[in-house]
This record gives C-alpha cells, structure tokens and sequence, in this order.
C-alpha cells in the first residue's frame, strides 16, 4: 500500500492538492496522511509570566487543527469515496519541514504532495514558499507539487527533463514509473543541451536510462539553448500538452536552480501541471 503524506494550510489549492493525488492513485490502495503544523511564539511559551498564557494559546491552536483537519478528512472521504483510499490526520506544533522529514522515516511515506500556493496566492510566485522549501530540504522521498485549484484529467503525457548527469536506478525512477504504468502514458525525455555532444558520463546515463525503459513507451527530444532552460521547458509543455513534467533531486542540479529564486521574474517558467520530483538514489 502506497503511503502518502499531504501537508495542508487549509487553503483551496490545499485541498485540491490532496484531492488530486487521490485520483492519481484512484485504482490503487493508498493510505493518506493529512499534516497540519501549527506555530506558538517562542517568547510566549518560555516566558515564565506568560507560561499560563502560552498554554491557553496553545490549546485553541491545536483545537482549531484538529477542528480543520477533522473537516478535511471528512470532505475528502466524500469526494473520494470510490476509491480504496483510508485516511489519517495529523496536527502537531512543529515546524513543518522537520515534522515532514521525521513523518517520513517514522511512516516509510513514499510521496509527499503539495499545493504549489499557499494561503496568500500571489500569482508571481512560482511555487508557494513552503512547498520550495520542502523541494530544497526533503532529499529521500518523491515530491509532487500540484498546481493552484488544478482538477484532475488522465495523464497522456509525461516529460522527463535530464541533463543526462545523474545516473539512474530502477528505484530513483519507480515513483515516475509506477504513475507511467497506471496511466500507459508516453514518457517524452527531454535534454536541453549546452554541447554540442554529451561526454562520457552522460553517455552512460542515457544508455542505462535507456536500458530501464525499455517496457515503456518514450521518446528523446534534444533542445539546443545555453540560457533559459526554463523557458525551453515551458514551451515544450505547452506544444506538446504535456500533462506532468518529473525531473530528479540532486546536487547542483536544475531544480537547485529553479528553486533558489521562487519570484519568476524574467523566464517564463511556472508550475502548470503537477510536477514530480525523484530522489537521487545512491
């Protein structure tokens, strides 16, 4: 059984995240586990003169969690009734990206999905701050960011973006592969290259990639660009229809790029189809 963590603030795009990834998963059983990290000041809690204080605090933040998440849980239930899904919540005063990395190791969770938005919805920013924060953090679980507000349709369509650095093993690309499989989608690998040849290295990537997927349907596309990778990528989702696009966490990799400036200034790259990140496995 697929466990799957699902952060939320209870915004919109929160919910549509959850709610789209149980559709992703709808024909496989899959256990939810629906986090809420809530915040009390620090000077609050440690003050001795405000200790009765902090306490009362504390005790209508976690009510008005467990409230909110009691609410979500049951909407997701309904929504999601046709499917084998079970569901479990969370509420903890923690901050976010620790709980989530320990929630992994203590739960063995196998993706973690976010809304790309959160609560405030400002429409320069390419991903909501959290869910960045939680793509340049979180280094051994898949993570799926999801679209502001994005309704689910059946996955065609998957592009691969790779420099051909990373080597890849058939458990790095078994979060993409099992999404591939479920669907019979067409995986388009997409390479941006800077030479005009791939050296050695990246030769050895791209035969064993090759190698892993030989039982699936893909494809190779080669772009020329020395700058702008992200606005190649943009396009390319958009001419091609693209219905995911999955790249892999690693050392001085594209998502290092792309994530250290959340403000999309003068690329046009933004998070338009739900985008899944993979672990590098060593």
């Amino acid at each position: 059984m697929k466990r799957i963590l699902v952060p939320t603030d209870f915004s919109t795009n929160a919910y549509c995240a959850l709610f789209y990834a149980t559709q992703l998963f709808q024909n496989q059983p899959c256990k939810f586990y629906i986090l809420n990290t809530f915040k009390v000041e620090t000077s609050v809690l440690t003050s001795r003169l405000n200790t009765s204080k902090g306490d009362k605090i504390y005790r209508e933040l976690s009510a008005d969690s467990q409230e909110k998440l009691t609410k979500t849980m049951h909407s997701i239930t309904r929504d999601a009734k046709d499917s084998q899904h079970s569901f479990e919540i969370i509420s903890i005063s923690k901050e976010l990206i620790e709980t989530i990395d320990k929630t992994i190791n203590s739960l063995q969770i196998d993706l973690v999905v976010m809304g790309t938005k959160g609560a405030s919805g400002v429409k320069e920013i390419f991903m909501g701050s959290n869910t960045v924060k939680v793509i340049q953090k979180i280094k051994n679980c898949s993570i799926l960011a999801v679209p502001d507000q994005m309704g689910f349709k059946t996955l065609n369509e998957i592009a691969f973006a790779t420099d051909f650095k990373c080597f890849y093993t058939t458990e790095s690309l078994k979060p993409l592969l099992d999404i591939v499989t479920a669907f019979a989608c067409n995986i388009r690998i997409i390479h941006i290259h800077e030479e005009e040849k791939l050296n050695e290295i990246q030769e050895h990537n791209l035969n064993n990639l090759k190698e892993k997927l030989t039982d699936f349907n893909y494809c190779l596309h080669w772009i020329s660009g020395f700058t702008k990778k992200e606005k190649h990528i943009q396009e390319f989702i958009e001419q091609m229809d693209i219905d995911m696009l999955c790249m892999s966490q690693y050392k001085h990799g594209f998502i290092e790029s792309i994530t250290h400036e959340p403000v999309i200034k003068k690329i046009g790259f933004r998070a338009t189809v739900p985008f899944l990140v993979i672990p590098e496995v060593s």
